[in-house]
């Protein structure tokens, strides 16, 4: 399968950092006055940045889906400069991607001789505090967007409980366009693609549908870019390797076009995953449950 991915054509670039506010994923940043794509793995493929190039630099181009190689990028970015490559681990610190940044770090002592930059500087820029965890400037992305991993504790609070329940919620961000496939939050995780209403209905949705999974939420008739969410999908089977997914929709007709997404997902995908629907009524009680 194929999935576009960004490309900069650094002629053309002028480093005025129009494209930077578009890329949700903080995966386009201005160094050494270029706009410099710090990771694939945090580029989404929905191209919201290209229409902010003033120059025409950056095009989408297709590349077949494989799963992410951390070395493959490492060798990729380190011709760029020190600067970049401290972009790049930055940001896979910065969304918990930690085993890949222990990755590349030991690539680079291995061959650390061969490096067009001092590694020792790295390592001193990456120990650096960080100043401002809300500042942006050309950095890119939004703090929002930013994966985190939602630590529960063994046993819920009083003030959870007595609220009626503590949240099931185990990773961020939730909206599809927000998720990236390649992230190790997903790997080997069993999935919930939930409409967006379906929380606000059901009143147990924690409990009975999203405990102990990670989960992508979306609307069928208002989503825009439904090609990049059965894309992400497929990438989910094939790379991340969910082992199950349950898609939770309404009992409105719009809303069965999130099922048929994940049905035509599954179709595509090399691996072959058991797929649950569940049906919501407005007013919260599951018309239906139904491996399919």
């Amino acid at each position: 399968m194929l999935r576009e991915v960004v490309h900069i054509d650094e002629e053309l670039c002028d480093g005025c950092g129009e494209c930077v506010p578009g890329c949700h994923e903080g995966a386009l940043q201005i160094i050494d006055g270029k706009a410099r794509l710090i990771s694939d793995l945090l580029c989404d493929g929905l191209g919201a940045c290209i229409g902010s190039c003033p120059q025409g630099a950056i095009t989408m181009e297709q590349r077949e889906a494989e799963p992410y190689d951390e070395i493959k990028v490492i060798r990729l970015i380190i011709p760029k400069g020190k600067n970049t490559v401290v972009a790049h681990l930055k940001h896979l610190r910065d969304h918990n991607e930690t085993a890949y940044m222990r990755q590349a770090m030991e690539y680079m002592q291995l061959y650390r001789d061969d490096l067009p930059f001092n590694l020792d500087e790295v390592i001193r820029e990456m120990h650096r505090p960080k100043i401002g965890v809300m500042k942006q400037a050309h950095g890119g992305g939004c703090p929002g967007s930013a994966e985190r991993k939602i630590q529960k504790p063994q046993a819920p609070s009083f003030t959870a409980t007595a609220a009626g329940g503590a949240s099931e919620l185990r990773q961020w961000p939730v909206q599809m366009h927000l998720i990236n496939p390649a992230s190790s939050l997903f790997a080997g995780s069993d999935m919930v693609l939930a409409a967006d209403c379906a929380a606000f209905a059901m009143g147990d949705f924690h409990t009975r549908i999203l405990k102990g999974k990670t989960v992508g939420i979306a609307c069928p008739k208002l989503d825009q870019g439904g090609d990049i969410y059965q894309q992400k999908l497929v990438r989910l089977i094939d790379e991340a390797r969910i082992n199950t997914l349950t898609v939770v929709i309404m009992e409105v007709p719009c809303c069965s076009g999130l099922l048929q997404m994940a049905q035509q997902a599954i179709a595509s995908s090399t691996r072959k995953i058991p797929l649950k629907m569940l049906r919501i009524s407005i007013e919260g009680e599951v018309l239906q449950e139904d491996w399919v």
